[in-house]
């Protein structure tokens, strides 16, 4: 991965397993994101499924300390420590996660944008809710409230134009044909 460039970073449990197996390991998933990724990368959206989850960060340049090597021993660090705490936490042994989790550059405008619906999307195309905006664990409410976050808000509403446009891109659907070799890697 490199510096400056933007990528869609997913992962599942190993045989399809779920990973977050209740509540707070959402929100622990979430502050080792923050401990071990954020300082390297930035984050534009972010969904977690009960069994994967997909982010859409840029790689901060390289004065920050970023390169290839870094960002995978920052995820690395980020599904290890996660691993071994829902292992010691659950009595359970073995993988968490798969072996390799994908990371797919974001190559023009359409798939920046279709991308970012998308995951907010994830939980109702896998039929974990029947309105996605009632999933708790995805970016889409930090973008629609003013509370402190750690996502590039003020980015990602500034290409959609506004608050209010970012709202009406994400009451349409989006044509998923658009970008679907983008995300043949996303995890039914």
């Amino acid at each position: 991965m490199l510096p400056g460039r933007y990528y869609h970073v997913l992962n599942r449990g190993n045989n399809r397993e779920n990973i977050f197996l209740e509540e707070r390991n959402y929100t622990y998933f979430l502050q080792l994101y923050t401990k071990y990724v954020s300082p390297i990368a930035d984050a534009f959206a972010y969904c977690l499924l009960r069994n994967h989850f997909h982010l859409l960060i840029r790689v901060k340049h390289q004065e920050s300390g970023s390169s290839d090597a870094s960002i995978h021993a920052a995820f690395q660090s980020l599904f290890g420590t996660y691993a071994k705490a829902i292992n010691k936490g659950y009595n359970r042994t073995g993988k968490l996660f798969q072996e390799h989790f994908a990371r797919i550059e974001v190559t023009s405008d359409t798939h920046f944008t279709n991308l970012i619906f998308y995951i907010h999307f994830n939980p109702q195309k896998h039929g974990f809710v029947n309105d996605w905006r009632d999933w708790p664990w995805s970016s889409y409410s930090a973008f629609m409230s003013g509370q402190p976050t750690q996502l590039q808000r003020g980015e990602v509403l500034d290409w959609f134009g506004s608050r209010e446009r970012f709202a009406e891109f994400h009451g349409g659907a989006v044509d998923e044909r658009l970008i679907a070799p983008l995300i043949e890697g996303d995890f039914e």
